[in-house]
């Protein structure tokens, strides 16, 4: 993947910290967090492949899909400018790109603090066809459907019921709605990229880097059972669990 530039907000002054938003998002979800942290720190907030004014995925000559790695070379510009060493801050999709981000760049990360990583491929590893993954591979399913028969607000409907709960999406302001509805175009990419991803359980011993993580007590099985799975193999993490939160948190 060569010649793609991501879009990037950036804000502030001081070490680099890199801020990776969820799927069905943008960077725009991190306005709050740059305004807060910019004073002591510079703040990057790119959005991902297909999300808010970054590039879509384009299919190699060889046609194959979207992949993490491709997320994470799509940054290599903004790691960069960064400089050495950053920080990386990461929800759901973007939280799993960023720990790809710091197996691919050793040495170059101070610390990571993510929300509920999701990286389902964790759970077909322990267990092909893992229970606890039926519930998001099912709404990530019906959305790519969505999508295909021209229906980004019943995808958007599917996919974030499913992520909080029953009713979510009618009940949030159609000023909200029509961005998040415009975005469900990668979830199909995304969801296949989350769960084919091969890297093993055991690479993640190997960041010897602070982790927090982060995750919600009303959360779904899913992202619950990757965190299960990452927060005993992470050699340096802390996990902190807010009672009144699920999936959609931050």
């Amino acid at each position: 993947m060569t010649g793609l530039v991501p879009h990037v907000r950036e804000a502030g002054a001081g070490p680099g910290v890199v801020c990776l938003h969820s799927n069905a998002s943008t960077s725009s979800q991190w306005r709050a967090l740059m305004a807060q942290l910019s004073p002591d720190y510079c703040v990057f907030a790119p959005d991902s492949l297909g999300a808010g004014r970054s590039p879509a995925w384009r299919k190699t000559p060889e046609d194959r899909t979207l992949t993490l790695a491709d997320e994470v070379a799509l940054l290599a510009p903004v790691f960069e400018a960064a400089g050495a060493p950053f920080s990386l801050v990461g929800h759901s999709y973007g939280a799993t790109v960023a720990l790809m981000a710091a197996l691919a760049y050793p040495g170059r990360v101070r610390a990571i603090a993510v929300y509920e990583p999701t990286l389902f491929g964790l759970l077909d590893q322990e267990r092909p066809g893992h229970e606890a993954a039926d519930g998001i591979r099912r709404a990530a399913a019906d959305a790519a459907r969505a999508i295909e028969a021209s229906d980004p607000y019943g995808a958007a409907l599917r996919f974030i019921d499913y992520w909080t709960e029953p009713g979510s999406w009618n009940r949030m302001p159609a000023a909200r709605q029509a961005p998040v509805a415009a975005s469900m175009v990668n979830i199909a990419n995304g969801s296949r990229a989350l769960f084919t991803e091969p890297t093993r359980l055991e690479a993640f011993g190997t960041l010897a880097v602070p982790v927090l993580y982060m995750v919600g007590a009303k959360s779904p099985a899913s992202s619950r059972g990757v965190a299960r799975l990452l927060t005993a193999t992470l050699p340096d993490v802390g996990v902190v669990e807010f009672a009144g939160l699920g999936h959609m948190g931050p």
